[in-house]
């Protein structure tokens, strides 16, 4: 009696071959689009996901800008971080949007990708920009609507 046993795929990293996505953020809910921005770059969209290996895609984001937040939270989330002397820097995300606003998209979608030197890797793959030029006409990415319900 034979046992038959199936073999599990392993993508090797030779192998991946990364497309690009553009993604305009304009009216998107942040968390929303951070999640799936970040299932994107783990490539976790794709059949043969590998954990241990970058398959992952290239998503470039524009107009990140005017992404919104639900409720109140311009007002009431707080982002801090330790500098390094006494006691922590924190400001609210509305003073972020001013100041630097691709920041709130970059530490929602890194905090949704694995905590490893992967992440690393997948998180530069992701490409922010105010506005909705880019430099990566080269690359010829694909419009991919993101964030809705």
């Amino acid at each position: 009696m034979a046992i038959l046993r199936t073999k599990t795929y392993m993508a090797k990293p030779a192998e991946v071959q990364a497309q690009w996505w553009i993604v305009d953020a304009t009216d998107k809910v942040v968390g929303r689009l951070a999640s799936q921005i970040a299932m994107i770059l783990m490539g976790k969209h794709r059949p043969g996901y590998t954990p241990h290996v970058d398959t992952g895609d290239f998503v470039i984001v524009t107009n990140v800008e005017k992404v919104v937040f639900t409720g109140k939270k311009w007002d009431q989330k707080t982002y801090t971080w330790y500098t390094g002397y006494t006691g922590q820097r924190s400001e609210t995300a509305g003073h972020r949007r001013d100041r630097r606003p691709e920041l709130i998209l970059r530490e929602a979608v890194r905090r949704m990708l694995p905590k490893n030197k992967l992440a690393v890797k997948m998180l530069s793959k992701m490409k922010l920009y105010t506005g909705s030029e880019h430099p990566h006409q080269a690359q010829m990415p694909e419009k991919i609507e993101l964030g809705e319900k």
